[in-house]
């Protein structure tokens, strides 16, 4: 029997969110509720966050990528810039960001501007990277059409072979992108859908404004 999807529903009762937690610093309220959310046993990757984007056809698409590091500049993850979400940045590069956490009952949605990391630091953290996955950055053609999977694994074998024992420099066409928040939002489940919302925009990119926005 077809379940009846309006009948699906919750009370949120796990938390509050007053303009007072935000203190005129987003980014901070940021990391309290991250650094919450990593200590949750039933969160499996915290930092993992949607990224939303205009395709280069003009359609949005939104897909699941890795928070690897953030500060008050931004938030930045790794890519191959070759990629259909890299193309999409470089063309259009207002995105969106959002951060769902079930077992808290919290959101966080950020709207900004991203841009490519500095090369320095993208070679940095390649350099962090398993072996392994540095090897994967040189194997995987990213979003283009490959004809099996045997592709894969044969382009992989070839690389193993060429870098054994050696150093594998971070390929010219992958690293990190940078998003500038201009807008965070952070969302707190509250009983009877009476919601917390916090709105923050950084304005003429001097300072934040902080407002409450209805449910």
């Amino acid at each position: 029997m077809k379940p009846k999807l309006a009948d699906l529903r919750k009370s949120y009762e796990k938390g509050v969110l007053s303009q007072k937690d935000v203190m005129n610093d987003p980014i901070q309220l940021f990391q309290t509720w991250f650094n919450e959310a990593k200590e949750v046993a039933t969160i499996d990757e915290a930092n993992a966050m949607s990224l939303s984007t205009l395709s280069t056809d003009g359609f949005p698409r939104a897909r699941v990528v890795l928070l690897k590091d953030y500060s008050k500049e931004g938030f930045v993850f790794f890519t191959n810039y070759d990629s259909e979400k890299g193309k999409s940045i470089f063309k259009y590069p207002k995105v969106g960001l959002s951060f769902y956490w079930p077992s808290l009952e919290r959101q966080i949605i950020i709207k900004g501007t991203a841009e490519k990391l500095a090369a320095n630091k993208s070679d940095d953290y390649f350099q962090s990277r398993p072996r392994g996955s540095q090897i994967g950055a040189h194997v995987s053609p990213q979003s283009n059409e490959i004809p099996d999977r045997d592709f894969l694994e044969s382009r992989k074998l070839a690389l193993e072979k060429k870098y054994h024992n050696k150093h594998i420099p971070r390929p010219e066409n992958w690293g990190g992108i940078l998003v500038k928040p201009i807008e965070i939002e952070f969302w707190q489940g509250r009983p009877n859908r009476l919601h917390d919302r916090i709105y923050c925009i950084f304005d003429q990119g001097t300072q934040w404004k902080i407002k409450r926005l209805a449910p």
